[in-house]
């Protein structure tokens, strides 16, 4: 545009011809006609951008399809991002050298073709302290058995610092419980907390804005001292910091699916990795996420002196085999045969159901059932003790026909006499490694045909690691080492020739 301006001044101001600018700029005289008739002075739109094919990253597409192609099977929640293929990138495959920016264009333009695209945020300010909470859908496994879970999200938007826990469902016990083990893990209580009009939590959304709350929810607040505030009815959006955090948890932390054996073990190292997460800088300040968070943590109420129980206390009526029923009679719990056709009380959190004696101990643990299905959850330690105590009448309790079939083959081939003895040992070793684990000795036993109280001991001790590592014995200094001796056989064909014959007459 500089020489096309220089052209123009030398005609228009200058008085010059088209011959003389010629000769004087070099340029040829259609070019220069060109260029003084121009009315049009618009910008020449650029046209559609080329196809960029990322050759640097053909030794990679092939996983990077194939986790893309899987994620198809996943929730749209919980699939694959460009950060986190790269990351998946960078770890398990040695000779990745390429940049993220390159992951990312690839990424996107694999995922234009499969998912389309989002919309993005408005940035807000807010002020220390100041927290929002709310809940996400995730897959995961535990001992290899799959859940579709939840997780609670607690952010800070103020330094975008944030945490989470994550649960088989989204009930009152899961929210309560997850609040505290946050809380408990960073020191405080924010003073306010913004959440969605969840059924948990809010019975009734008045006209006038406000709102009816459940009696434990409020029990809660008072007893954390912190404000509950609310979003409007279907302006999830007024806290958007956590529907972001939400995103970004699972993305960095649940895709792929997890697995792990201990839900309670990978809580705590979630908590601790949210931690490590505020090391990096934040999106739109000069700053580190946990510099920022020096701020909210100031602002922090202090935790209460003594403990919320905020597990939930039922009391339900047993049948005529010592069990229960929860969930609309959905999900069944065993309890003792000693406690047929009783009344219990029975403790609830967010991830067991106790049933309790008299003085308010647990008689069995189970792991709290989630999910609309008919599930059954049985502790068969008690129902074994009380088996055992009069084996001869086994065969005509309501119990027998509940035993698994490799049990009751099992107990048939053994000696009348013996059972009572072969069933306490059995409720032993469930104590022990759980009822699986005697279950799977009583199926090794049946191959050995081992019906005796040693043998199935000692099968389980063998199964499960519990046999004895005895130390080598130190010998005294007057017993002479062994050396090693090539055998004189000719010395043993002497000995057999005077029994009576030699190897080589046989």
């Amino acid at each position: 545009m500089t020489e096309v301006h220089y052209l123009r001044k030398l005609y228009f101001d200058e008085g010059k011809n088209i011959t003389e600018i010629s000769k004087e700029t070099g340029r040829d005289r259609k070019t220069v006609r060109q260029y003084l008739e121009k009315e049009d002075w618009n910008s020449v739109q650029p046209g559609p951008l080329a196809g960029v094919e990322y050759p640097k990253l053909d030794p990679f597409k092939v996983d990077i399809d194939a986790w893309l192609t899987e994620d198809k099977k996943a929730k749209r929640k919980q699939r694959h991002t460009a950060k986190r293929v790269y990351q998946r990138l960078v770890k398990e495959r040695h000779d990745f050298i390429c940049s993220y920016r390159t992951v990312a264009g690839y990424v996107s333009k694999r995922k234009k073709e499969i998912f389309g695209q989002r919309a993005g945020y408005l940035p807000l300010e807010h002020i220390p302290g100041e927290a929002q909470g709310d809940f996400g859908d995730a897959e995961y496994y535990e001992h290899e058995q799959l859940y579709s879970g939840k997780y609670l999200n607690l952010s800070f938007p103020h330094s975008n610092q944030g945490y989470f826990q994550l649960f088989k469902g989204e009930n009152q016990e899961c929210l309560f419980e997850g609040l505290i083990s946050i809380f408990e893990h960073i020191g405080g209580v924010p003073p306010r907390i913004w959440f969605d009009n969840t059924k948990t939590i809010v019975t009734k959304v008045l006209k006038e804005g406000g709102r009816t709350l459940t009696d434990d929810f409020l029990r809660f607040c008072e007893h954390y001292r912190f404000e509950a505030v609310f979003c409007n009815v279907e302006a999830g959006h007024e806290k958007g910091n956590v529907e972001s955090k939400v995103g970004y948890h699972r993305r960095n932390w649940l895709v792929p699916v997890p697995h792990f054996e201990r839900l309670s073990e990978f809580n705590q190292g979630l908590l601790k990795t949210c931690d490590l997460d505020g090391e990096r800088e934040h999106y739109r300040r000069e700053a580190t996420i946990a510099e920022l968070y020096t701020a909210d943590k100031s602002a922090l109420l202090a935790l209460p002196a003594v403990p919320l129980d905020v597990s939930k206390y039922l009391t339900v009526k047993t049948n005529g085999y010592g069990r229960f029923y929860l969930s609309e009679g959905q999900h069944e719990y065993s309890v003792s045969p000693q406690y047929a056709e009783s009344r219990v009380l029975v403790k609830i959190t967010a991830n067991e159901v106790i049933p309790l004696d008299k003085n308010h101990q647990p008689i069995v643990r189970h792991p709290r059932l989630y999910g609309g299905s008919r599930q059954q959850s049985m502790q068969w330690l008690p129902y074994l003790t009380q088996l055992s105590r009069s084996p001869n009448a086994l065969k005509y309790t309501g119990i027998y026909p509940m035993l698994p079939e490799s049990l009751k083959t099992y107990l048939e081939k053994c000696s009348k006499s013996g059972k009572g003895k072969i069933l306490r040992v059995i409720a032993t070793l469930t104590e022990r490694n759980g009822f699986e684990g005697a279950l799977a000795t009583v199926d090794h036993a049946l191959k050995y045909a081992a019906t005796d109280i040693d043998s199935l001991i000692n099968l389980h001790n063998r199964i499960y690691g519990q046999v004895p590592d005895l130390s080598p014995m130190s010998l005294a200094g007057n017993i002479p080492a062994l050396l090693p001796v090539t055998p004189n056989l000719a010395a043993y064909d002497a000995r057999l020739a005077k029994a009576g014959g030699t190897n080589a007459n046989r």
